[in-house]
């Protein structure tokens, strides 16, 4: 298993393809909290349910303010039909070229498989990690951590 960057760390920038021709970048979301979720595929059952669950509480992460960020090492256009697939209304950012580079810094890279961890952290309007979890791999975490932890950033 990865060990996942700790709480109180300033969660590192980075600049990953969203469409072939936008990008985005976690500084960009500086000013209001962040949810970022490592997963392993995008076509994988167990991802498939957790990322439809994400997109069912999308408002109620909303209301916080925070923006769901999802990251794999999947290529731009298998994350664009997937998205379209599945109906999703968050950011599919492609941890691709080269492989796994922004999974490894945040310790959610699983180099064996060479896909992510089931991981996910939630980034305060700081920038600062202030939650984080690392989820058995063949398990769907849910949104209830997420939640908790949004409950808990200071307003």
């Amino acid at each position: 298993m990865s060990k996942l960057l700790p709480t109180g760390t300033i969660a590192p920038d980075f600049t990953l393809n969203v469409t072939p021709d936008q990008k985005l970048s976690l500084s960009e979301l500086r000013g209001k909290p962040v949810i970022l979720v490592f997963y392993p595929a995008d076509w994988s059952p167990v991802c498939g349910d957790q990322l439809a669950v994400l997109n069912q509480v999308l408002s109620e992460f909303k209301k916080f303010g925070a923006e769901l960020l999802a990251i794999s090492v999947d290529g731009l256009w298998c994350h664009i039909a997937f998205a379209k697939s599945r109906n999703l209304h968050f950011s599919l950012l492609s941890d691709f070229n080269p492989r796994g580079e922004i999974s490894q810094k945040y310790g959610a890279y699983r180099e064996k498989d060479g896909t992510c961890e089931r991981a996910i952290y939630v980034i305060d309007k700081n920038g600062v990690i202030s939650w984080n979890y690392l989820s058995p791999i063949a398990e769907n975490p849910g949104a209830d951590g997420i939640l908790e932890a949004l409950e808990k950033l200071p307003k």
